[in-house]
């Protein structure tokens, strides 16, 4: 679920780790503000060596009776049994470091309101130290649901849900050639949607996506043979989307950065270059007259046979200056504002690491990207040792992952909106989390404008919107009541607008709580949760209560 750090510039490129490693770290692209490294593109950090090997697997079994109410004149009360197995566990050894979970549910109707369905989600994330401080390899992989417009799904909306499912792999080099600095990483993500809505049309619009991303760079840190650093750098990033009108997406840079030192914690920062962009996509059947034609529902019927329509097209000159502050070895502020997309563009990020067991980190974005790119940039930028946040009731993963000592990412900004046009995206988020004692907790709220790149012609208004914007909140808090008991609590919020014609304002909220408990040897364990959601579009407001118990066999 996703990303942290300190960003990179080409938001929409993966970068490779900073090319001087010290003091002020790479001036380039790769050292641009995001709201978490990788989340904006940076590749994730080395991870440490350990010395002793790890691994903990813990597959199960579990069974629970859901109860689901809504709320209101006329509402359905819901019941079924879901059954499900899974997998949680994670591998340290001094060169390989791995976490995932994975949940696969069935649900059993017996009362003919519920149809059996299939629900598969989870998160993972794998590094290797190919070579040890020189040459790593990483992966990921997703496996979600979301009503991709805004809404929320609870119990009773879980069969007009939208499956989502990433992966991404590649490597990173991170070495030096004397003084210099060398870095290059590359990305290879594929995105694949499934729309169980009934009236789906996602599919139509974007299928799945396979992209390709690209940097390298060299530098030197300040205080070497120079009283100042600097990097030159380059990036290419190509996505191809499936759907009706298979959009295309092209995007390339070189920049020249500097970092000047003022003192020993404050040094600003500089850079030019040059960008080139485009994306395309396929224009419409027309009929002898020049008039659109259309489909039963009243949408435009593509035309592969046509010349592709560009939809985005911009290239030159970008330039942007800032600062990098950190007056301590736990904080680092990193902001700029320059030029580039043919306009005003501001950035920054904040890290704090306020102990051992608690962080924050804030941060404001602007790029230009696509949802397969995006998705994939924030599930690379994975806090280590991240904690899987499930509804109780529903089994979906959450909203955010959030690291045990503190940091967190969440992927509410890719999937609140799932379009299969490029767009520019600004916006800005932060989290907090961490666990002291028997407590463990987690913040995170974000802000998402998109402008997305469309054909000129109104025929395209009632498919494709020109912009769309979000806000989202999600918090969680747990306690660990005993040795074999605990507590959690999740709440959610977001608020989602459409220009797309016909789409109203959608607000969202929910809240769950459960209580667990295990037995024998900690092998059993009794699960009880409860969770309300609501959703209004400002025509209809729905209300849905739902109730869980059940027992889980874990095999370790």
């Amino acid at each position: 679920m996703a990303g942290l750090g300190t960003g990179a510039y080409a938001q929409d490129y993966p970068a490779p780790p900073p090319a001087s490693g010290v003091s002020y770290g790479e001036p380039g692209p790769e050292a641009e503000a995001g709201p978490d490294q990788a989340q904006d593109g940076q590749a994730p950090a080395e991870a440490p060596r350990r010395r002793h090997a790890r691994a903990e697997i813990r597959p199960y079994l579990e069974v629970t009776q859901v109860l689901s109410a809504e709320l209101g004149d006329g509402g359905e009360t819901l019941t079924y049994t879901s059954v499900a197995a899974g997998v949680d566990g994670s591998i340290q050894t001094r060169r390989v470091t791995a976490q995932m979970s994975y949940r696969y549910e069935r649900h059993i109707e017996y009362d003919g309101n519920v149809p059996d369905r299939d629900i598969h989600s989870g998160l993972a994330a794998v590094n290797v130290q190919v070579v040890p401080g020189a040459l790593t390899f990483d992966a990921g992989a997703l496996a979600t649901r979301t009503a991709g417009d805004g809404r929320a799904i609870g119990v009773s909306t879980q069969d007009q849900a939208v499956n989502v499912y990433s992966v991404y792999a590649g490597p990173t080099l991170s070495t030096h050639a004397g003084p210099v600095a060398v870095n290059a990483a590359y990305r290879l993500g594929y995105v694949k949607i499934d729309d169980d809505r009934i009236a789906g049309t996602l599919d139509d619009d974007f299928d799945s996506a396979t992209a390709h991303s690209a940097t390298a760079s060299v530098g030197m840190a300040p205080g070497g043979p120079l009283p100042f650093g600097w990097t030159v750098g380059a990036g290419y990033a190509r996505e191809d989307s499936g759907g009706r009108f298979e959009q295309r997406f092209e995007g390339m840079y070189a920049r020249a950065d500097v970092v000047v030192p003022l003192s020993s914690t404050l040094a600003v920062t500089a850079g030019v270059g040059y960008e080139d962009i485009q994306a395309s996509q396929n224009d419409i059947l027309r009929d002898g007259g020049g008039l659109p034609v259309l489909d039963p529902a009243g949408r435009p019927i593509a035309d592969p046979s046509r010349p592709r329509l560009l939809t985005y097209d911009m290239d030159g000159v970008m330039y942007d200056a800032g600062i990098i502050w950190r007056p301590t070895a736990r904080t680092e502020l990193q902001a700029r504002a320059g030029r580039r997309y043919g306009g005003t563009t501001v950035i920054g990020s904040l890290s704090h690491q306020i102990n051992d067991h608690a962080a924050l980190n804030a941060a404001v974005f602007d790029s230009v990207t696509t949802f397969g790119n995006q998705l994939n940039n924030d599930l690379s930028s994975l806090p280590d040792d991240f904690d899987v946040s499930r509804d109780p009731v529903t089994g979906n993963l959450g909203g955010c992952a959030f690291g045990r000592q503190g940091g967190g990412a969440c992927l509410g900004r890719s999937l609140q909106s799932i379009r299969g046009n490029s767009f520019r995206m600004r916006g800005g988020s932060i989290t907090f989390s961490g666990e002291r004692r028997l407590w463990t907790w987690g913040i995170g709220a974000g802000y998402t404008h998109r402008r997305y790149a469309r054909p000129n012609d109104p025929v395209f208004d009632p498919v494709i919107p020109r912009e769309d914007e979000d806000v989202s909140v999600y918090a969680s808090l747990g306690r660990q009541l005993s040795r074999t008991s605990n507590v959690d609590l999740n709440v959610y919020a977001s608020w989602y607008d459409s220009d797309l014609a016909g789409a109203n304002d959608i607000t969202s909220l929910g809240a769950t709580a459960s209580y667990s408990r295990t037995f024998l040897l900690d092998r059993l364990q009794l699960l009880a949760a409860m969770g309300i959601y609501n959703t209004d579009d400002g025509v209809d407001s729905s209300t849905n209560a739902s109730g869980q118990l059940g027992l889980r066999y874990t095999f370790w």
